[in-house]
Formats: C-alpha cells, structure tokens, sequence
C-alpha cells in the first residue's frame, strides 16, 4: 500500500510539471478582469492546491525521497508562484517566464 501511495504521490507531481511546462501563453484573454467574488474563489482554490502540494513534498520528505532541503526548496517554490497569483490578482502569467540557457539545471 505504502508504494501505490508513493506511486501515486509520484504520478500527480509529474503530471502538474508537464502540464507546467506544456501550457503556453496562446489562448489567454490578457484584457480579463475577474470580479472581487472570482478572486475569492480562485484564492480558496489556490490556497487548498498550495496545502496540497506541501502535504505532498512533506510526504515525500518523510518517506525518504526527498531531503529536507529538497523539499523546503520545492515547497519555497511553490509559495513563491502562489504569491505571484495573488500579486496580479490569480491570473496566471505564463508568457512572463523566460528562462536563460542553463538556469534550471539541477544538480541534487
């Protein structure tokens, strides 16, 4: 039971990065203004995928997979992009991200 759930923690982590990374900026409305009550109810839902995903690196720290430090770096990451949300109102800003060759490489 203890692997499925891993297994499962593992799938639902991979599945939001290529997501992620597959999504681009074509096929947003820029000119969009969400009304108070929208903003609402995107911060609830943020805020619950933002627990989730830290319910989930915690796991994952806790079961062995990842270090401590890993995981305060991906969960640092993920409250940084929640505060980027609430900072322009949750509407996402996909095309803002350019990257540098070599920025993201990783060595852990």
């Amino acid at each position: 039971m203890k692997k499925y759930f891993v297994g499962l923690m593992a799938a639902c982590i991979m599945s939001v990065s290529i997501i992620g990374t597959s999504v681009s900026a074509e096929g947003m409305n820029e000119d969009v203004t969400l009304t108070e009550e929208q903003k609402e109810e995107m911060e609830f839902l943020q805020k619950n995928a933002l627990d989730q995903h830290i319910g989930i690196i915690s796991k994952y720290v806790e079961y062995g997979v990842f270090t401590k430090e890993k995981g305060d770096k991906i969960i640092s990451h993920f409250q940084k992009h929640y505060e980027e949300l609430e900072k322009n109102g949750f509407i996402p800003k996909w095309d803002k991200h350019k990257h540098k060759k070599g920025e993201h490489q990783d060595n852990e």
